[in-house]
């Protein structure tokens, strides 16, 4: 069900993108609308994982330095049937964890020093198990693409403004909708662009939970992870941009009153709640 909701909503993504070229440019703005569509997904497919990085300023941890991290990785990789990831650490004290890259072949998975220090190693391991889950259900490249899309709509929106204050494309109004659609260009369908994408990003998340929770055999461990992490980062809200938040398992923003409006991730009582009515090893 899921997966069906993702995919209807970047067929609502992608409609929306074309109806703000339409509404700027008519069929020259829905052309240009495309370009950037394509220029953004390919920039993201190549250089998300690289982007998210260094965003986060992560830092590759090999099997030598830090053996216990890399064997629970290596484990949750294991359970669930995929290559082992590349695995970074953030300087953190915010408790957090997020999987990065194009396929399971080129996959990233980073935690905080935060999160290490107030979970046990059992739901250490549920939080990978979730992680891996993204990786394994290519969430990791849907988002990617998701967030580009976004992008590209922000961007159109913007020229619209312009257009919206010196006259249409050309001063001809059968190109585009005219300042009325303009107006709604700039203003309506960003807002609608973000809720999408949040509807996105939360099917995901509660897909990635059930996975996660099936691989590594206890849901109880990563409903009380998410709890603790929830907690952890309303105490110590992350500094990181608002267009990396939806990469963590649990929204680092969440300190701020207008971040947990907006945002990226499904409820955590709610999260809990559906992994506790799982069975263990189910």
């Amino acid at each position: 069900m899921n997966t069906i909701k993702t995919f209807f909503f970047l067929m609502v993504l992608t409609g929306l993108l074309l109806m703000v070229g339409g509404l700027i440019g008519g069929e020259v703005g829905i052309f240009i609308a495309l370009i950037f569509a394509i220029v953004m997904n390919l920039g993201a497919y190549w250089f998300s994982d690289r982007i998210a990085l260094g965003m986060t300023h992560a830092y590759e941890i090999t099997e030598q330095e830090d053996p216990e991290l890399y064997g629970l990785v290596a484990h949750q990789a294991s359970l669930a049937g995929l290559p082992m990831p590349r695995v970074y650490e953030i300087d953190s004290e915010s408790p957090n964890a997020f999987a990065t890259g194009r396929s399971p072949n080129h996959a990233t998975v980073a935690v905080t020093t935060g999160i290490r220090r107030i979970l046990t190693r059992e739901e250490l391991g549920a939080v990978l198990a979730h992680e891996m889950a993204h990786v394994g259900n290519r969430d990791t490249l849907i988002m990617a693409v998701v967030a580009s899309i976004a992008g590209a709509i922000s961007m159109l929106a913007f020229m619209a403004q312009f257009a919206a204050i010196f006259g249409s494309f050309g001063g001809d109004r059968d190109r585009g909708g005219g300042i009325i659609g303009l107006l709604v260009a700039a203003i309506i369908m960003p807002i609608a662009a973000t809720v999408v994408r949040m509807a996105i990003s939360r099917a995901r998340e509660y897909q990635a939970d059930a996975t996660g929770a099936k691989t590594c055999g206890n849901p109880y461990a990563l409903a009380s992870a998410l709890e603790k992490l929830e907690m952890g980062s309303e105490v110590r809200p992350m500094r990181v941009s608002e267009s990396a938040s939806h990469l963590f398992i649990v929204n680092p923003l969440s300190g701020k009153t207008m971040a947990r409006l907006f945002s990226t991730h499904p409820p955590t009582e709610e999260r809990a709640r559906r992994l506790r009515e799982m069975r263990p090893g189910s």
